[in-house]
């Protein structure tokens, strides 16, 4: 097989997932106290997404499945010393790092959609927690409001920290990841 034909690697559920969820991200975060409508509409859009991707990981294509990309931690820390030692075994769908990264940003979001209903049912009486909250204290409402604002800020240090790791790995293998998340598309090796 020649390496430079390119195979189909993300499918296009996958790709339409990670953008999407890239920019309500972006959205919620940018938004936070000052557009509450449409911070509100960008944590629902992440939450939809989140169970999607729950279970696309189970049913999904081959490289969006986590039994394809979920790795114990020991095999996550030999990559990452491959890469520290600029020899990273290359892998089709996601490498050792990525799919350790999946999963925490996977939880970080949930935590932060967790919290942020949460501060939505205590400050605002609103959202399907509102009712949990009818009687609660204001102080419950700021430990929440905490809660969400350091998951949010912890998701956004995860991405920092997911496109440097994509960065890293682009240039380490010679190849174009961010494109290949856009065309689904991979160099076959």
């Amino acid at each position: 097989m020649n390496s430079m034909q390119e195979i189909k690697v993300w499918d296009p559920l996958v790709r339409l997932f990670h953008w999407t969820l890239a920019t309500a991200f972006f959205i919620a975060y940018l938004s936070e106290d000052d557009w509450l409508d449409l911070h509100v509409l960008a944590g629902y859009t992440i939450a939809g997404l989140l169970v999607f991707r729950l279970l696309w990981g189970f049913v999904g294509t081959r490289h969006a499945r986590f039994s394809d990309f979920v790795r114990p931690p020991r095999e996550v820390l030999a990559y990452l010393k491959s890469m520290a030692l600029f020899h990273p075994k290359r892998y089709l769908g996601h490498n050792p790092a990525g799919g350790a990264m999946v999963i925490a940003l996977l939880l970080s979001l949930a935590m932060t959609i967790l919290t942020g209903l949460s501060v939505y049912g205590s400050e605002e009486m609103a959202g399907p927690l509102a009712g949990l909250f009818a009687n609660a204290s204001e102080f419950v409402g700021d430990v929440f409001e905490e809660l969400h604002e350091f998951f949010a800020n912890f998701t956004l240090f995860l991405v920092v920290f997911h496109v440097i790791g994509v960065i890293l790995a682009s240039l380490q293998h010679g190849e174009n990841l961010v494109r290949s998340m856009i065309n689904g598309k991979k160099s076959a090796e």
